[in-house]
């Protein structure tokens, strides 16, 4: 396994690949719980599927359960509590009558940019720990993970 050097001469002692991994994965679901009760208490789940809802733009509801790992009933249910909140439509599809289209409302699009505004500013202060001079080169290398 691959050792990470430490980034300070404080000596701080050395890390495991596995860890640092398991550092920053932790560090990324500390901020998008955060956020999502800093926006109100919306839960995670359902933030994953206004989510992929605004990725996928208006998917039905057999699509929606597929993106987000879960069952079509379960699907059903979650949906029925997103449109009783206000953040999704549900309509006829235009393309297949027996389908539903499912799309954000406006306040559905709001939600999430809060949300997603309150995890920038989470990730920011996480990224204040790293100096200054090293910053743009851990921007650097995370924007080589973002690519799909």
């Amino acid at each position: 396994m691959a050792r990470v050097r430490p980034s300070s001469p404080e000596g701080r002692p050395e890390l495991r690949e596995d860890d640092v991994l398991l550092a920053l994965a932790r560090m990324s679901m500390d901020a998008s719980v955060r956020a999502s009760e800093d926006v109100g208490g919306v839960s995670p789940v359902q933030l994953r599927a206004l989510t992929a809802l605004r990725q996928k733009g208006e998917p039905n509801l057999a699509q929606l359960a597929e993106d987000i790992g879960i069952t079509v009933s379960t699907a059903s249910r979650l949906v029925g509590r997103l449109v009783g909140a206000g953040w999704v439509y549900r309509a006829p599809s235009a393309s297949n009558r027996r389908e539903l289209s499912l799309t954000l409302t406006d306040t559905g699009k709001r939600l999430l940019h809060r949300y997603d505004r309150r995890r920038v500013a989470l990730l920011k202060e996480c990224l204040e720990r790293v100096p200054a001079q090293r910053r743009a080169a851990v921007l650097a290398a995370l924007a080589e993970l973002a690519v799909p």
